[in-house]
């Protein structure tokens, strides 16, 4: 639009300067042809003048007796075209029949400046030289190209001359026979030869004296003409000088609405982005280049800002998993104290209990001896619980390595069945073929422990908790679902938030599925969770990669099995012993 507006105005300006100029030069050319037909003009008035006063002096002559005789010479060459338009030797492209019109030369008394003959023949070159100047001024078109009336009197000169020189040839014909006429008749007929030819002299002068008549009448004619196509052109002039104003004006204020304005705006949208406010969106109500620009920039904002609120997020994610730990690390010291201190008495439990069988005897009674068995079996089963919370408490080193999920589950179920609140509740394991995956123990017991106290915290006394693990292509699934009380959409959304929770009596701190998220998702595992609604229970699905064995990796975890079945052994040994 603003290229079309600069065009139009460029295109205005230039066509009026360029009006006026074509204008001014082909009436300078106009004038300029003209004024140069007035010398021309003006010299054959002057020698149609010189014509009368020789013919004057030459009637004169005749009064007094002074004839005399010279020899021919000077005799003008006056062509016509066909058309009858006058013309002269030299002149080309045109057909001309030519005629002498004087053999011979009349010579003129001592006191004529030149013979009538050689002035005849001047003025008829002075003809010539007019008509020469209307045949170039006529290639010019109009104010002052049409010269129809200059040129039929030019010809009507022509036929003058023509017969002025016809008469001039007559009256030296006569003087040749004046030996054998009188000298009164010779004088007579030279008077009625010298009469006409004034008579043609003087049409020839009234003639002369009508062409720069005409150059006049047309150029007071053309004052009229001129002054009304000059005002015109003044008007188109400021007509196009004021539109091209306007123009300018109107292009103007499309640059500030289109280029200025948009600019402003985006750079106090930039500096308000930048100082911080990241809520701030640039509207343009233009549909150009800038407000593409405004659109890119609200956009990047946005990113921006998505970016920094994800970034606060995953800060304050962290710095509360960061207390969480710390929290459990505490949690796991204090275990590892109390696991200590407990396991002493038990030791001494135990022994004392060994003791006093063995020193009974057989003279127990039956029940004395199955309470004193019950008494170690119990001790013992209190260690073996201690000493799984040990195992839990114990942090080591973060290093990940081939592991059995499915050993990790039972360990895990194990332990909570002895803690008083789930005692009632029915956990049910599902498992096959173990499966291998490459994750850390101490992490991986966390995130079973999160899972399984979760799903029972959700279920009643009558309630149960399945699990399940299996291999399912290049992925290890663990499978927990319960039949409790079920997690609405908004639970779901939420779930995996630090300290959000839904159980009712808030006790929870709401940092256990989100660490276990965490944990999951550094395994590169991922972990579903489905709900068809409240009452109807849920299932989580705990997905991880399944670990590529290798013969030294094998080795490794068969040592582990049977350190693991070793130990066990030694256990069912012992309390095998202390039954015996």
């Amino acid at each position: 639009m603003v290229g079309l507006l600069v065009g139009f105005t460029v295109t205005l300006l230039s066509a009026s300067s360029f009006l006026g100029v074509y204008s001014y030069r082909r009436l300078v050319k106009a004038l300029s042809s003209r004024a140069s037909e007035l010398p021309q003009a003006s010299r054959l008035a002057s020698r149609v003048g010189q014509l009368r006063l020789s013919h004057s002096r030459a009637m004169a002559a005749v009064d007094l007796g002074l004839w005399t005789e010279t020899s021919k010479e000077n005799e003008p060459r006056i062509e016509l075209l066909q058309s009858g338009e006058p013309t002269f030797q030299g002149q080309e492209n045109r057909t001309a029949t030519e005629s002498s019109l004087i053999n011979d030369e009349m010579q003129l008394p001592a006191t004529s400046d030149s013979s009538f003959l050689q002035q005849i023949s001047e003025t008829g070159a002075a003809l010539q030289d007019y008509c020469q100047e209307l045949t170039a001024g006529e290639l010019d078109e109009q104010p002052f190209g049409d010269r129809s009336h200059e040129r039929d009197i030019a010809r009507r000169i022509a036929s003058e001359l023509k017969a002025i020189w016809q008469l001039a040839q007559e009256a030296v014909t006569s003087k040749q026979r004046v030996s054998k006429q009188t000298s009164s008749d010779l004088v007579d007929e030279q008077l009625v030869k010298l009469t006409s030819i004034g008579s043609h002299l003087d049409t020839l002068a009234v003639l002369s004296a009508k062409l720069p008549t005409f150059l006049q009448s047309r150029m007071h004619d053309l004052a009229h003409e001129v002054r009304g196509r000059y005002r015109t052109l003044i008007i188109t002039t400021w007509a196009a000088a004021i539109a091209a104003v306007l123009l300018l004006a109107g292009l103007g204020v499309l640059t500030y609405s289109w280029v200025f304005r948009p600019l402003r705006h985006l750079g106090h949208g930039s500096r308000r982005i930048a100082g911080g406010d990241f809520g701030y969106r640039i509207h343009l109500d233009t549909c150009d280049e800038m407000a593409e620009l405004g659109q890119a920039l609200n956009d990047m904002t946005t990113r921006f800002q998505e970016i920094r609120d994800d970034l606060d997020h995953q800060v304050q994610l962290r710095t509360k998993e960061v207390i969480r730990s710390e929290q459990l690390a505490s949690v796991g010291f204090l275990a590892a104290g109390v696991a200590h201190e407990i396991n002493n008495p038990l030791a001494s439990i135990a022994m004392c209990a060994e003791s006093l069988e063995s020193r009974i005897g057989n003279d127990v009674d039956a029940v004395a001896s199955r309470y004193i068995q019950l008494i170690q079996s119990e001790a013992f089963r209190c260690k073996g619980i201690t000493e799984k919370l040990l195992d839990f408490s114990r942090v080591g080193e973060v290093r990940r390595q081939v592991t059995a999920l499915g050993a990790l589950t039972h360990d895990v179920v194990d332990m909570l069945q002895h803690v008083g609140r789930f005692a009632q509740k029915t956990v049910t394991i599902f498992d096959g073929p173990d499966v291998l995956v490459m994750a850390n123990p101490q992490e991986m017991k966390q995130v079973i422990l999160n899972l399984l106290v979760n799903a029972l915290d959700s279920i009643d006394e009558a309630g149960e908790v399945e699990l399940t693990v299996k291999r399912d292509g290049d992925e290890a699934r663990l499978v927990l679902t319960d039949n409790g009380c079920g997690m609405t959409e908004e639970v779901l959304q939420n779930l995996f938030e630090p300290f959000f929770t839904s159980r009712a009596s808030k006790k929870g701190t709401g940092l256990g599925l989100s660490i276990a998220h965490r944990i999951i998702t550094d395994h590169d595992g991922r972990i579903e969770v489905k709900s068809n609604g409240p009452g109807c229970g849920a299932m989580f699905s705990v997905i991880l990669p399944v670990a590529s064995i290798t013969s030294q990796s094998l080795e490794k975890r068969e040592e582990q099995v049977v350190a693991e079945q070793n130990k066990v052994s030694s256990r069912e040994k012992k309390r095998a012993h202390h039954a015996a």
